[in-house]
Parts: C-alpha cells; structure tokens; sequence
C-alpha cells in the first residue's frame, strides 16, 4: 500500500496542477508563461536529481532514502498550499520534485526487494496500473477539488495520503543492504548541471535558438566531464556499468523511443480532434479508453513477463501501438466516435504490453544490489523519452502548421516501431 499509495500521490500532484495553472495565474497576478514555471520547475528538479537519489538509496538504504522522499513530498504540499507568493510557491515545488525524485528513482528497488524473484513482473504491473489509473482520474479529481475549494488545496490534500504512506511504509517495507562506498558530490552536481542544461536548452530550441544551443553545448562538456569521473568508479552514480549490460541498454533505447511515441501521440491527438471541431467533452470521452486499455493490460503483461519473453511481449505491444496510431491517422477525425475510441484502446493495450516487461527487463537484469541505479536509470529513460516527445510536437506545428498532429503522429508510428527493433534486438540475449 506504501508504494501504490506514494506512486498515486506524485502522479496525481502533477496532473492536478495543470487544470488549476489558469485559476493560479489570476489569483497570484502573474503571466501565463510565468505559471507554466510550477510543473517546469518540478520536472527540472525531477529530472536532475534521479540518479543522485537513486544513489543515496544505494548507500543509505531504499527504504530510508525512498521514505524520507515521501516525508518531504507531503511536508512540500502543506508548504505549497500555505505559500503567500509565487516565488515561495516555486521554491516549495522545486523541493518537492527532489523528495518526487527520491520516491520514483528508488520506487523499482524497493519493489525487487519487497517481492519474491517469480511476481517481480506481477508488482510492476500492478504499478503500471496506479500510474494509468491515477493519470486518468487525477484532471476529474482536480475539478471536484476546484469545484468546493480553492486551488491551494490541490496541493495540500497529498499531504495525510504522503504521511499515511510513510507511517504503512515503515512498518510494512523490508530494509535494504547498503553499498558502504561515500556519495560521490562532484558527480551529483554534474549530473544536476548535465542534464538540467540539456531540458532548459531542449525547451528554448524554438524560440530562442542561440541560448539553447549555447546551454546544449555546455550540457554536453558537463556530461563529458561527467563520463571521465564516472568511468573510475566501481559502483557509478551514472549506471554505465549497467549501460554495458547489452540487454539493459537495448532495454533503455526501446523504453526512450516508446515514451516518445507515447507523448507525442498523446499530445497531438487533442490538437487534431478539436482542431476538427470536436468539443472537449467529446475529445476526452474518446481517449478515455487509452488509459483504461493500459491499466486493464499492464498487470496481465506483468505476469505473462514472469513466464514469456519480455522481448516478445515488448516487440508485440508497441507493434499494437503502431498499429493503433495508423488506424487513428487513417481513419481522421471524421471516423465514428466508437471506432476511433476502439483505435485508441488498442494503443493503450499495446502500450501496456512493452511498459511493464520492459521495466521488469532493465530491473532483473541489474545485480540486485544496482536496483537503485536500475531504477533511477528506468525513470530517466521515461523522462527523456517524454521530453523529446513534446519537443518533436512543438517542431512539427513549426513545420506543418495545422497539419502538426497528423506529422505528430507519424512521429509517433516511427519511434513506436524503432522500439519494436530495439526491443526484438535483445530477443536472444541473457
């Protein structure tokens, strides 16, 4: 319960934040471009602190690290919705995504050491499902908040939600071995400098060109410099030695493109049905079935993972995915609301196939002892994965206009089957 519950808290925050921004950008008297800093900011702190996180897991113990993440998240809620300005507002949401980063780098470690080696596939997709359930219920749950409170409230009801988790969490996870090596704080604060750079220069790549190649080339000296030092550990904060393992990195690749094909599909498709007239009622009553096909699919394909090829199940679902953009891409938003609903469901299902085998393969593969940088490793291939897919998303309405959904979408197809190739790339591999 410890875990779901912390899984539910930190997906559903996020989402929930994103209906309120319009509501929050009236109340403090600030910019639209100004607002949009909350989930940016938290992303960032997310993103750069990963595998520091995952890193301290290993040294201190999973479930320390994991639970003193979650203590944090919910005492980063109440600050958040006690904040008088912005900038307070900011800094608490800044905290909060290092205490997130803690919870989501070390959530796949705490699960290798909480279930047996035969329902490793099982638990993680029993967590598939939370996420996809909790992404799906979470912009419903935000405007029945809204509806009878105000916005500070989308932050504090996580607060009781965090602090139950951590009390069951303490109680009910098993600890860990520790690694008994010191954290590495130079290679923490390239890591921070690295990969912060790379989304800020990713994110300005369109509007402002210069600086996001300038902050690029940077990001590239830090991840150089970065490499060098990791090289000479025997236990990196940057898991290459996890990387050699032929089967970890074909895993990682495949799990890069996927999210890729997931984000980009996911953004377009609202963008091409109300950009044809369809209402927003109408555009999320036809992509319900997406969310609820991957929650419905991802524990089935956790436990086919503990006796099938993963590579098999991961290959089959994104080929399902493929299939379900082109269907959707053919068909155009003038198909019947069924059919396209029935499009869209296939894509979920497909999506739910590759996710949790693929998790389950980067996670087993790793000596039990690197579930930390396994995890960490897991949570930034998803983050980068997400990242080039709104990036490719902005790219394509730069060069199609209002047919960007449609190129969007064959994006989408392109990198679905390109983790097909990686994921039948490991097929007769150890």
């Amino acid at each position: 319960m410890s875990i779901i519950g912390s899984i539910v808290i930190t997906v559903m925050d996020t989402a929930m934040l994103n209906l309120a921004l319009p509501t929050i950008t009236r109340d403090l008297g600030i910019s639209p471009a100004t607002a949009t800093w909350l989930p940016n900011a938290y992303l960032l702190a997310v993103v750069t602190t990963l595998l520091p996180a995952a890193s301290l897991g290993e040294i201190f113990g999973f479930k320390r690290v994991f639970l003193v993440g979650m203590l944090v998240f919910s005492l980063g809620g109440i600050a958040s919705a006690l904040a008088p300005s912005f900038w307070l507002l900011l800094v608490c949401r800044v905290v909060q995504g290092v205490a997130s980063a803690a919870v989501q780098s070390l959530t796949a470690g705490v699960v290798r050491y909480t279930y047996p080696a035969a329902q490793l596939g099982r638990a993680i997709g029993i967590n598939a499902t939370s996420v996809a359930i909790s992404s799906a219920t979470a912009p419903t749950l935000a405007a029945v908040i809204l509806a009878v409170a105000p916005w500070p409230w989308l932050f504090a009801v996580v607060a009781p939600i965090g602090l139950a988790c951590c009390v069951i969490g303490w109680k009910a996870l098993p600890n860990t071995p520790r690694s008994g090596r010191s954290f590495d704080a130079p290679s923490a604060w390239l890591n921070v400098l690295a990969f912060g750079l790379l989304f800020l220069g990713i994110d300005m790549l369109l509007p402002r060109t210069g600086l996001a190649l300038v902050l690029l080339g940077i990001a590239g000296l830090c991840c150089w410099l970065l490499v060098a030092r990791q090289l000479t550990q025997p236990s990196p904060m940057l898991p290459l030695d996890l990387l050699r393992n032929r089967v970890i990195g074909l895993a990682v690749c495949a799990s890069i493109f996927g999210f890729s094909a997931w984000s980009i599909s996911y953004v377009a498709l609202p963008f091409l049905l109300q950009g044809a007239g369809w209402t927003q009622v109408q555009t999320g009553l036809v992509m319900t079935p997406w969310p609820l096909a991957l929650a419905f699919a991802a524990p089935l394909a956790g436990r086919l993972s503990d006796k099938v090829s993963t590579a098999l199940l991961c290959a089959g679902g994104m080929g399902a995915f493929a299939i379900g953009l082109v269907l959707v891409s053919g068909l155009g938003s003038a198909a019947p609301m069924l059919l396209l609903g029935a499009s869209l469901a296939l894509c979920g299902a497909g999506f739910g196939f590759f996710q949790t085998p693929n998790n389950r393969t980067m996670l087993s593969a790793a000596p039990k002892a690197r579930s930390g940088g396994a995890g960490g490793l897991q949570a930034t291939a998803r983050l980068l994965g997400h990242t080039n897919g709104t990036t490719i998303m902005a790219l394509c309405f730069q060069l199609a206009g209002t047919g960007g959904p449609k190129l969007a979408l064959a994006f989408g197809t392109a990198f679905a089957l390109l983790a097909v190739g990686f994921s039948l790339s490991r097929r007769n591999l150890k």
